[in-house]
């Protein structure tokens, strides 16, 4: 008998777990249903697409449903999934250009739904040009309204949110950015850090609105020329909503085992709580490393690790997943930033006791005809475990957050690091390799710390 596989939704871990189940399972049945008319858009990319340094929108996609058809996969495009049913192991769907409604059955079922902007329901939010961004629709669509628009109104700091005021600041547009933290970027880097990034943003003109939450819209005819928030209203003539995702689970609530937000748990294997199940991407959570604990971190990063394996453990648990630590990294303007697990905040906000180090150093030797300053951050528990790190520099420093990031994995020390093996090049680093100066600076932070709390002997 052919095993029967449906796939909703084929982006990222929708594109990665087909082609690995094709590989793998080349005499299944494998129908993907896609709402959309294109598959595994990288939505990273629109800010680049804004910005005119991807000139082609198409060079954004890395598969297309003519190649996937080639690995004997049929896609449904346009269709929208109106119904699961698990335990039935059944499906409704509705193709969006005829409106004609499909039946189907499934021995397995993969959900790779993705994620969706979060929408307030505020006064204002159907006026025109209040834009999202997420898909290549969205691209496109800011592209065309941001032609004629003078002043452009960002809403989120995040890293989407910062990449797009850069794009639009290149356009040469006058730009806000608005968000109810007191600092951009708050959920990847700890104060040492936003406050280099905020001086940037306004040294290049970038209005920054942040503390304070955006209430409402204000419009004329039809499209908005006001943003009203809790410190005063702004006059735009657009808006990016950037505040966040939401996992894109509605049609199994009830019938699977989900995180209070709606992010579908799996187990190491990608089995949800029905064995017949399996998700990835941005519709469930994953195993966070530095808490071990499920959260909801959505990352194409992430997306393609776990849908490659739903294909690899589709009928039995093989290659297990072995967590994340949320690693990223962003370009602002000349500055490369980057950081993996948790932030001083986040740290403490989670109730942990951990210590942490600042260190600045230059990349390289100063007999070096050029060099520049390095700054590094490293959050570690008492017992020297490293549970996040930030790195910011002019030079491109951005993959020593990898390397931290396998030592976060890998539930290495600071004493560990201090010492680790690294080349040393003069037109690459020094002799200290810069991780290991801030491991040896996080070792000394310790040991200063364990002569304050040692009792005197008489």
């Amino acid at each position: 008998m052919t095993l029967k596989i449906a796939v909703i939704g084929c982006t990222h871990a929708g594109t990665a777990a087909v082609k690995t189940i094709a590989e793998q399972h080349p005499q299944a049945k494998v129908t993907v249903y896609e709402r959309n008319d294109n598959i595994s858009f990288l939505s990273c990319g629109i800010a680049l697409h804004v910005g005119g340094v991807v000139k082609n929108a198409e060079e954004l996609f890395y598969s297309n449903p003519e190649q996937l058809a080639g690995m004997g996969i049929h896609t449904r495009m346009r269709h929208d999934v109106l119904e699961v049913n698990t335990k039935a192991k059944t499906l409704k769907a509705r193709n969006l250009e005829t409106g004609e409604l499909v039946e189907d059955d499934f021995d397995k079922l993969v959900v790779t739904t993705g994620s969706w902007p979060i929408v307030p329901q505020m006064e204002g939010i159907e006026l025109d040009n209040i834009q999202l961004c997420k898909n290549y629709g969205h691209a496109k669509e800011i592209i065309e309204r941001a032609t004629d628009a003078q002043h452009i109104t960002v809403v989120g700091a995040g890293y989407i949110g910062i990449e797009l005021v850069e794009a639009f600041r290149d356009q040469g547009k006058q730009v806000t950015l608005i968000d109810n933290m007191n600092s951009v970027m708050a959920k990847y880097l700890d104060r040492e850090f936003t406050d280099l990034a905020e001086t940037e943003l306004l040294r290049k003109g970038v209005r920054l609105a942040l503390g304070r939450t955006v209430t409402g819209f204000g419009g004329e005819n039809g499209k908005v020329r006001e943003v009203r928030t809790t410190k005063g209203n702004l006059t735009t003539d657009m808006v990016v909503l950037c505040i966040g995702f939401r996992p894109g689970t509605d049609l199994f609530k009830g019938q699977l085992e989900m995180l209070p937000g709606g992010a579908l748990v799996v187990d190491e294997y990608m089995r949800t709580s029905h064995p017949d199940v399996l998700a990835a991407g941005d519709s469930c959570a994953v195993r966070y490393n530095p808490t071990g604990k499920d959260a909801y971190i959505p990352l194409a990063t992430n997306a393609v690790r776990m849908g490659t394996l739903v294909g690899l453990n589709l009928l039995e648990p093989i290659v297990p997943y072995t967590g994340t630590q949320g690693t990223s990294a962003i370009k602002l303007f000349d500055w490369n930033i980057a950081s993996t697990g948790m932030t001083e905040a986040a740290a403490l906000a989670a109730g942990m006791n951990v210590k942490t180090i600042t260190i600045n150093e230059q990349n390289r030797p100063e007999f070096m005809p050029t060099y520049e300053n390095v700054m590094v951050k490293l959050v570690f528990e008492t017992n020297g475990r490293i549970v996040g790190a930030q790195v910011m520099s002019k030079a491109d420093m951005t993959q020593a957050a990898n390397t931290l990031s396998v030592c976060i994995h890998n539930r290495m020390t600071v004493k560990e690091l201090a010492f680790v093996d690294f080349f040393f090049q003069p037109h690459y680093n020094k002799p200290w390799n810069v991780l290991n100066t801030a491991g040896l600076a996080a070792m000394a932070a310790l040991e200063k710390a364990r002569k304050a709390t040692k009792p005197d002997v008489a």
